[in-house]
């Protein structure tokens, strides 16, 4: 591999250079992913908010993965935890941004789904481990922090809990005019391809997009080997911004589509995954554990991105039909202290 690509810092200029290119190569993959992602949803039979957030949302956290991984793996864990955390809140504002997208009803009214009360869920309960990780005792079990253990576990038995509520709901969201159901509807050309051509072109531009997350790893930490920017600012904001695109053009995609249970799953589940980066992370830092190695950044952006969660998950529950122009009250808080982190983050 030639020197360029390995040796740090790179200049401003190119690192600059490279999260532009990056950035467009995930947006353009990720428009691919819906019109797939969509398509196998209703192939396999399981639904756009199951598919959406774990296979989506796998796929568009590929970068994300990367980048925490290689990361941690440079002794830079407080790059890749905020990565990690500032993806989360990156993309929860992104359902703000796909519901101005929505030209109906708010697009968590539209998108009444158990699953994905359930994904918002359990996403609370991954931030809350990363938090208690933190204070908990600075031990390792083969490498691993107890609380990385705990998070696969509750990740694991989370999936299981709402595939079994899917099949079986106990509890249903009230249709109304502007709900838009998760049915099976055609797809163009997708209809004649056979799914196993789909399943490999899903996972093609799954793997452009994890070489991207890779690329921008390095330009971010060039940028706070040669710049006065904070870990923090670089990981939670710009590595978080672009970490954020796949879920955000997919959900704005999914909306155009008209998949509005596609583009909330796809975020939750994306934003699960990337709670799991901690656990990726705490593998690839061998300076103990990441949670330990967290700084106050660090632990700030990890509860605003809990904050941002709980607000979505109340606008799904609420359902508020009509708001502020284009936007629920959740979507104005979600942009709120998006805004409010940022400029926290950068003061």
């Amino acid at each position: 591999m030639p020197d360029v690509l390995t040796s740090l810092p790179w200049p401003t200029g190119p690192s600059i250079a490279v999260f532009g290119v990056a950035g467009t190569l995930t947006v353009l993959g990720s428009i691919r992913l819906v019109a797939l992602g969509d398509t196998l949803a209703d192939r396999t039979g399981w639904g756009e908010a199951f598919f959406g957030a774990v296979f989506i949302g796998l796929a568009t956290s590929l970068s994300g993965i990367v980048m925490t991984a290689v990361t941690a793996a440079a002794e830079q864990p407080q790059l890749g935890y905020s990565n990690a955390v500032g993806g989360i809140a990156t993309q929860t504002t992104a359902v703000a941004v796909a519901d101005a997208f929505h030209r109906r009803a708010n697009l968590e009214h539209a998108s009444a789904s158990l699953s994905n009360v359930l994904f918002g869920v359990l996403l609370i309960v991954l931030l809350s481990l990363a938090l208690l990780g933190r204070y908990t005792p600075d031990v390792t079990v083969a490498g691993l922090h107890p609380a990385s253990l705990a998070m696969v576990a509750a990740y694991l038995g989370g999936l299981h809990l709402v595939r079994r509520s899917g099949a079986s709901p106990l509890w249903r969201a009230v249709a109304t005019a502007e709900t838009l159901p998760d049915i099976t509807h055609e797809h163009g050309s997708l209809d004649r391809t056979s799914s196993t051509r789909l399943w490999v072109r899903f996972a093609a531009v799954g793997l452009l997009v994890s070489i991207g997350g890779w690329a921008i790893a390095r330009a971010a930490e060039s940028l706070v080997l040669v710049t006065d920017l904070s870990a923090g600012f670089v990981g939670a904001i710009l590595m978080g911004a672009v970490n954020a695109l796949p879920e955000t053009v997919t959900a704005v995609a999914a909306v155009r589509r008209g998949a509005p249970t596609l583009a909330i799953a796809a975020v939750l589940g994306g934003n699960s995954l990337d709670a799991l980066n901690l656990v990726v992370g705490d593998v690839a830092y061998r300076g103990g554990s990441i949670y330990h190695a967290a700084g106050d950044a660090q632990l700030f952006v990890t509860t605003s991105a809990l904050f941002m969660t709980a607000i979505l998950l109340g606008g799904l529950l609420v359902r508020q039909a009509y708001g502020w122009g284009r936007l629920g009250f959740e979507g104005i808080l979600l942009l709120t202290s998006y805004a409010a982190m940022t400029i926290i983050l950068a003061t």
